[in-house]
């Protein structure tokens, strides 16, 4: 799909609360298509779009860890502390200005992608970075006619993927009623 000469790098980030193998799959999806040499779950502390996360930080990165165990392209960070902000923009300008990354591709679901124009300087997030959009059941078309898509025209990566059935919410309900 896409032919890179030079070094890619793919975002992955949220609260992963918790993370699952959708997310892995999709990373997958983004490494084999778009031929990243590495992409970062960046886990963050909380999502400015959530009010709390069910499990603690500390949960959330050991269980990505466990995940992602045995993926050499794929590492977990949290770099809150570091950056001193959860905001992508933040995080994305850290990497871009103090580890000197280029060629960053910004992993979304169709879903984010509605609201992506709500982010904290989405404008400066999507010309720092490609960003690569994966289908989510029942978002797709909305995403596609989104602010951001319309801003963007075809400066977008699509995945047609399969319609995956795992969500982090439905993890979180099950773990619920156990207790």
């Amino acid at each position: 799909m896409v032919n890179n000469t030079k070094k890619s790098f793919g975002i992955l980030g949220g609260s992963f609360d918790p993370a699952h193998k959708g997310h892995l799959i999709i990373t997958k999806i983004a490494i084999k298509k778009i031929k990243l040499n590495k992409v970062f779950w960046l886990v963050t502390k909380k999502n400015p779009f959530k009010k709390k996360s069910f499990y603690s930080l500390n949960q959330r990165m050991n269980y990505a860890k466990k995940i992602t165990r045995g993926e050499k392209k794929i590492q977990v960070k949290n770099l809150d502390k570091i950056v001193g902000s959860s905001r992508s923009i933040n995080v994305i300008n850290y990497l871009v200005n103090k580890k000197k990354l280029k060629n960053i591709y910004f992993i979304i679901g169709s879903d984010n992608l509605i609201q992506f124009h709500k982010w904290k300087s989405w404008k400066k997030i999507v010309k720092l970075t490609k960003l690569i959009v994966f289908s989510r059941k029942g978002y797709d078309k909305k995403g596609k006619k989104s602010i951001v898509a319309k801003y963007l025209k075809n400066k977008i990566i699509f995945i047609d993927n399969k319609h995956l059935s795992f969500s982090s919410t439905k993890i979180r309900r099950q773990s619920q009623k156990k207790f």
